[in-house]
């Protein structure tokens, strides 16, 4: 019974076993008659070792299972008499029944006398049946007159390894011993039989009171079970006995002899000492380490009175574990965990246990101290230790704010540097700008030098654009024109740019696959990167040197500035230089916008930038790797994709020569910014169009949902307060699928994000002629053409 694994049985373990259960347990193993408890509705089987002994090679696998499945040769005589017990709440009682059990590997007739008693629960139901046994095989067959069963008998009594002996009650003398008692007793059985004292002379001292005073017992009629220690006359050793007798009666009822079967249990003592001896042992252990423990050991019930505190309690919390135990935890608590440890506390008690679950506990001086808890249940009990992380919280902390001024700093002087350096760049060109402005103001100003001074501000115009799409490329916010091309056949067109670029004094060598490579990426974008980075590579050479273009495809990505590796595949594109080199301390840097290490005036420190922000923003990155006076090379790592996997892919916008006028046409501006919108609105007129402005999207979409057909176009701003410029455009194309939408903008996250989402996509600055030959080619021709 304790072997047994109960835990993996449909009882469950025995600690979790309804009290009825228990009672009768206890008081059947104790018991000498052969007794078995038939539990629930499926009659799960637990019995005494005597009962065990009964059932033969159906133990010990008979334990906590069925009785069905344990006795299907004879359940259906069985079956009915535990029905009546269970179902009628009935005891039964049935003397020589005859049974074909299979005991041991094949059928035999036996003869048993047994009583079905039912166990009541709390509330008077039926929960299980108690069944007290006693085979009567042998004295059915003799009362048969068949012989051979005693013949049968004798040979189980000579080769038994327990003692068998049978007595009469009235001269106190043995008429049969079983060879096994000079095994166990080290004596001769002559010297026994016909002498009673001699045998008492082989009990131990200490345990004779108890033996005799079993045969009264027997005498009585009553079936009874005695252990006691005898002393061995030939070697003195000290063996454990358990000796059970029984009446052995005649047909009258009255009592003919007495019979019995005595056990060595010395290895079963022996192993009970054992345990009993780890069990003191654990229990010793788990005392020293309450004691010496330097966590919190706690016991608390489900209601939050603590049952048992360690005596860490006054280290760590400066309070008496006296003063703790009967009080509930809301008395220590900190007041703002309250809620979260009595919610943490149920969950531990009927859920699952808690693994580093912290909260806070008041000291005895009125501090917090933080507490990391570990928790286990059993029953209304859950059982925790706790480890005092308050420093480890405080050292977290101080990290936490020093890394916080760290980078509040460093942000601080990249901001700086950024600002500084956009205010530079553009207040050269607002200077140029505003010269040129001023001049034009003369009325007197040759032809030839007011064209001059146009053409001056209009490229001034187009730097001011570079510069900012540079800084938006850098912060990955610029809007992609993603297409699918092959990377072999674009490199191929950018080297012989490259010639140019870098100068006659450099020469430009390319290592290129044979097969085609695809990647998914604005190529314009990408062309733009390798220049930046070209361009890089030269002034490092001081324009003379070999810069080696070279293309590897299906590789993964290294770790790069800390990021993990990526498998891939990538095709990674490199820049290697033959120039002075990058110091150590400066290459962290580079990528930063305005950083250089170039003298002032020969670099603006946003080309590598631009390239850093374009793979970023690619799903890609850039690597470098340097050494002063070894030269350089930059890897630009991007996904490869599938070759015509063109999701997505906008089309580059076609320059023909058409007209930019736009008479005949009416065009609805939508711009919050007022003087953008009177702008735009005046740009149109200039050009021909008709216009009508709208401030917002609901007002655009007022004058629409009112006179629809006026319009050939729609042109919006990306970013306004409300509906957006975006949801405007999928608001119209749901309701008009056939008005065109042109968006513009300088910036948008959305943009940045996801595209044009399908429209026409307009950036500033523009172009009256940008502006005019795009509505040009997305609007409908004019009523009457």
């Amino acid at each position: 019974m304790r072997e047994h694994d109960w835990d993996a049985s449909a009882l469950g373990p025995a600690t979790a076993w309804p009290a009825e259960l228990t009672v009768t347990v206890r008081t059947m193993l104790r018991a000498a008659t052969p007794m078995a408890v038939y539990w629930g509705p499926e009659l799960l089987i637990l019995y005494n070792l005597s009962w065990g002994a009964l059932v033969g090679g159906k133990h010990p696998g008979a334990l906590g299972r069925p009785a069905r499945d344990v006795f299907p040769e004879a359940w259906h005589e069985l079956g009915p008499m535990f029905a009546r017990v269970l179902d009628g709440g009935e005891a039964v009682e049935v003397q020589d029944q005859r049974l074909v059990l299979d005991r041991n590997g094949m059928p035999e007739d036996t003869w048993f006398t047994y009583s079905l008693n039912p166990i009541l629960d709390a509330e008077g139901r039926v929960a299980g049946i108690l069944n007290v046994a006693q085979e009567t095989t042998g004295r059915v067959r003799a009362a048969s007159g068949l012989v051979e069963s005693e013949e049968r008998f004798r040979s189980f009594a000579e080769n038994s390894a327990d003692v068998l002996w049978i007595a009469n009650p009235d001269g106190g003398r043995l008429e049969y011993l079983s060879p096994a008692y000079e095994r166990v007793g080290g004596d001769r059985r002559e010297l026994v039989m016909g002498d009673l004292a001699r045998w008492a002379s082989l009990v131990h001292p200490e345990d004779r009171e108890r033996a005799y005073a079993a045969m009264p017992r027997l005498l009585s009629g009553e079936t009874h079970t005695v252990e006691y220690r005898i002393v061995r006359p030939d070697d003195g050793a000290v063996r454990h006995i358990r000796d059970t007798g029984f009446p052995i009666r005649d047909a009258g009822g009255g009592l003919r002899r007495l019979g019995g079967i005595a056990q060595d249990v010395t290895a079963e003592h022996a192993r009970e000492e054992a345990l009993e001896r780890r069990i003191a042992e654990s229990t010793a252990e788990h005392d020293r380490v309450w004691r010496n423990s330097r966590d919190l050991l706690v016991v608390v019930g489900v209601d939050g009175v603590f049952r048992a505190v360690n005596p860490a309690w006054k280290a760590i919390l400066g309070h008496d574990p006296a003063e703790v135990v009967g009080r509930s935890f809301q008395e220590f608590i900190w007041p703002e965990d309250d809620v979260v440890t009595r919610t943490a506390l149920t969950y531990a008690a009927t859920a699952e246990d808690l693994t580093a679950f912290e909260n806070r506990y008041r000291h005895r001086d009125g501090t917090p101290r933080w507490i990391s808890w570990h928790t286990a249940a059993e029953g209304d009990i859950v059982y925790a230790y706790g480890r005092d992380v308050t420093a480890e919280k405080e050292r977290t902390a101080a990290l936490a704010e020093a890394e916080e001024a760290l980078r509040q700093s460093q942000k601080m002087e990249a901001i700086g540097q950024l600002t500084g350096g956009v205010a530079h760049d553009f207040n050269n060109l607002l200077t140029i700008i505003r010269s040129s402005v001023d001049f034009l103001r003369r009325p007197d100003l040759p032809e030839e030098r007011r064209r001059r001074y146009l053409d001056a501000v209009s490229d001034t115009v187009e730097r001011a654009a570079k510069l900012t799409g540079q800084l938006l490329s850098f912060a990955r916010r610029q809007a992609l024109k993603a297409e699918v091309f092959d990377v072999v056949a674009c490199l191929r067109g950018v080297a012989e740019m490259l010639d140019t670029v870098t100068g006659g004094r450099i020469r430009v060598v390319t290592e290129l696959p044979d097969v085609a490579c695809f990647v998914r990426a604005d190529r314009s974008q990408f062309e733009t990167a390798l220049v930046n980075m070209a361009v890089n590579a030269r002034d490092a050479m001081d324009g003379e040197g070999t810069l080696k273009l070279r293309l590897a495809c299906g590789v993964g990505k290294p770790a790069i500035r800390g990021h993990a590796p990526v498998p891939g595949p990538f095709a990674a594109v490199s820049l290697t230089d033959t120039g002075c080199g990058i110091p150590p301390e400066a290459v962290g840097r580079i990528f930063e916008p305005f950083f250089t290490t170039k003298d002032i005036g020969k670099g603006t420190g946003l080309g590598l930038s631009q390239v850093f922000g374009f793979a970023k923003q690619s799903g890609g990155d850039v690597g470098v790797a340097s050494a002063p006076g070894r030269g350089t090379t930059f890897t630009l790592y991007l996904p490869e994709t599938e070759p015509g996997n063109s999701e997505g892919v906008q089309q580059p916008e076609t320059e023909d020569a058409a007209t930019v006028g736009g008479a005949g046409r009416r065009v609805m501006v939508v711009e919050d910014n007022v003087e953008v919108g009177r702008f735009a609105t005046q740009i149109l007129e200039d050009l021909g169009y008709e216009t009508i402005w709208a401030a917002n999207a609901s007002e655009a979409l007022a004058h629409l949902g009112g006179a629809r057909h006026d319009f050939d176009a729609v042109f919006s701003d990306v970013v306004m307060p409300g509906m957006n410029g975006v949801e405007l455009a999928r608001e119209i194309r749901r309701r008009w699928p056939d008005l065109p939408v042109v968006l513009t903008s300088g910036y948008s996250h959305v943009l940045a994000q996801e595209g044009g989402h399908g429209f026409e996509l307009l950036q500033k600055p523009y172009s009256a002629e940008q502006l005019s030959r795009i509505l040009q080619r997305v609007a409908r021709a004019p009523v009457g053409t």
